[in-house]
């Protein structure tokens, strides 16, 4: 009797490691069993189970391969949770075409254990220790080695086939991965969105179908250029560039955006974004293309996943009205990809951190807005007289994390100082790229060709969630569908050493639509996809993974159908053209 029952025992210890595993993966992620469906567990344990039979099969040792897919999957809880923090977002499929971009910026963020993590590695070192010490745990022998293969297979199924993982109440949720990783299991969520790796087809995006969306336009682009000529032209992203004063619930020692706001010429306003926190290339992408996160898969990563051979862009359009378009960014060259990226956008040359003419000083590990806008001005001294220039430039200085020990923070909440360093740190950099564009503009003031600069955030910056809820003033957990996409709002100003109509600018946009005002600033003709653009803000001021705002400032969910979805599903039909058409038509279009 006692034999038997220890072979119940040692076959439930056996069977065990997949569900336990999980369970840990999930208290990581701040999930508790009791808070996990048993359909949930199973799908989990299925997916875990691919790697730890065979595992098993292979060496024939249990406690071995129980504390290996336990450390792996105590692992796999702790990237989601970090890149979560980080970002807003767990690991997602694509991000494994990104790894190179984030171990470039990976050590200037904090990984500091949590207690979970922590009380869950003791557990899993005092369980393999207790085994140990039992004893009498032997070697699998030869026929269930080859039981364990067919497990192992059995398992397999749902990995490849994930849709079957839903049948057990997996459930993705492209607008909350967090939520979805952490309810529905880190493994298994990863799989099901897998599926989003493809952007599904709209209905009816036939030729004749594009061909009435567009005929329908009837607004012109305005030209506000003063009758200027082929400007200069330099769009400038700042990253993690944001406008917290505007909420007006902090008191600064001083104010870090006091120069821009101030500056005579220019137009001054504010643009929603589809990323928080991380994302750059997204914000990017939809500023140079005018297409829209909202119509792909959240957490994606267009220049690894949908760039893959000309694409029309910003730079494609000036290039063919005669401009010498570049590319700068003062970071890693294969970052996102860009390197492959840009050439497939329209620009002529590429240039990073590396092939920098100026010399580089440094802002809490990376490349000062300084050195920046000074290889901003190297370019303009040494290209061809009387040639127009497109510039487009990515900063690094202001990326996160802002925990570098000792940097002086130069701006702080004068209620409370101290109390929020990683946001100071953040504000104290803003402050400086402030003052590094009033130098800027202070050369182009001067420059004897006409120049128009555009600069914009590409999204907000991770720091205290008690910054952040201070500063909207509203709690997270309060907002309503206005304020949240506050948590996606960045501001941009737009200047020229010429006169501009500066009662012409927009006060709220978003990226998508950005660039059609700078092209309206520098007197250059769009496309029909830019004409549709125009249109559609004139409706729509702002359209972004999160959500869209009318023209009264009232904002809708992506998940909801009113009046609106019609103009929004005919943008999601040329944008799926633009991307996925045949090459010549989009080009064209």
């Amino acid at each position: 009797m006692k034999s038997q029952m220890r072979r119940v025992v040692g076959v439930l210890l056996f069977l065990a490691p997949p569900v336990t595993a999980f369970y840990l993966m999930q208290f990581i992620l701040g999930a508790y069993p009791w808070q996990l469906a048993p359909g949930v567990v199973l799908a989990n344990a299925l997916c875990i189970g691919v790697v730890y039979f065979p595992l098993c099969a292979l060496t024939g040792r249990r406690v071995l391969c129980g504390t290996a897919i336990h450390l792996l999957c105590g692992l796999w809880g702790t990237a989601n949770y970090f890149v979560s923090v980080f970002r807003g977002t767990p690991v997602l499929p694509w991000d494994f075409t990104a790894l190179g971009t984030a171990a470039a910026v990976g050590g200037s963020y904090n990984f500091t254990p949590t207690v979970p993590m922590v009380l869950s590695l003791a557990a899993v070192i005092g369980a393999t220790v207790a085994l140990i010490r039992l004893g009498g745990v032997p070697k699998l022998r030869g026929k269930v080695r080859i039981l364990c293969l067919g497990v192992g297979a059995l398992c397999l199924i749902p990995v490849l086939q994930p849709t079957r993982l839903e049948k057990l109440g997996v459930k993705t949720d492209v607008w909350d991965q967090t939520g979805a990783y952490r309810t529905s299991g880190a493994v298994a969520t990863f799989l099901c969105n897998t599926a989003f790796m493809d952007v599904e087809e709209p209905d009816d995006v036939s030729p004749e179908r594009l061909g009435q969306i567009l005929a329908k336009v009837e607004q012109e682009i305005p030209d506000l250029s003063g009758g200027v000529k082929q400007p200069n032209i330099i769009a400038i992203m700042n990253e993690s560039w944001a406008d917290f004063e505007e909420f007006g619930n902090l008191s600064l020692s001083e104010s870090v955006t006091d120069y821009i706001r101030t500056l005579d010429n220019a137009v001054w306003g504010h643009a929603y974004t589809s990323v928080f926190g991380a994302g750059t290339s997204a914000s990017e992408f939809e500023f140079l293309t005018g297409n829209s996160m909202a119509f792909l898969p959240s957490g994606s990563i267009p220049y690894q996943q949908y760039i893959l051979d000309e694409s029309p862009s910003l730079a494609s359009l000036l290039k063919a009205e005669g401009y010498d378009t570049l590319a700068f960014h003062p970071g890693e060259r294969t970052s996102w990809q860009r390197n492959q990226a840009y050439p497939l956008l329209g620009f002529d040359g590429f240039k990073c951190g590396e092939d920098m003419d100026v010399p580089q000083t440094m802002e809490h590990g990376y490349v000062s807005d300084a050195s920046d806008f000074a290889q901003i001005i190297w370019e303009f001294e040494h290209k061809e007289a009387g040639e127009p220039l497109f510039l487009f430039n990515v900063t690094i200085q202001n990326h996160g994390a802002y925990t570098v020990a000792d940097y002086p923070a130069q701006v702080q909440l004068t209620d409370r100082p101290g109390a929020y360093p990683m946001a100071e740190q953040y504000l104290t950099l803003a402050n400086k790229s402030d003052q590094d564009f009033q130098a800027l503009v202070d050369y182009f003031s001067q420059y004897d060709e006409p120049t128009i600069i555009l600069m914009f955030g590409d999204h907000q910056p991770s720091v205290e969630q008690e910054f952040l809820d201070l500063a909207y003033g509203v709690t997270q957990d309060e907002m309503t569908m206005e304020q949240y996409m506050n948590k996606y709002r960045v501001p941009f100003v737009i200047w020229a050493n010429y006169p501009l109509d500066v009662t012409e600018g927009p006060e709220n946009t978003s990226l998508n639509f950005l660039g059609q005002y700078l092209l309206a600033y520098a007197g250059v003709e769009s496309d029909d996809y830019g004409a549709f653009l125009w249109e559609t803000q004139t409706t729509l001021p702002a359209v972004t993974f999160v959500g869209y705002t009318d023209a009264e400032g009232k904002a809708y969910s992506h998940l909801e159908t009113n009046d609106y979805t019609a103009l929004i599903q005919d943008y999601q039909r040329l944008q799926y053209d633009r991307l996925f058409g045949e090459t010549e038509d989009r080009v064209r279009r």
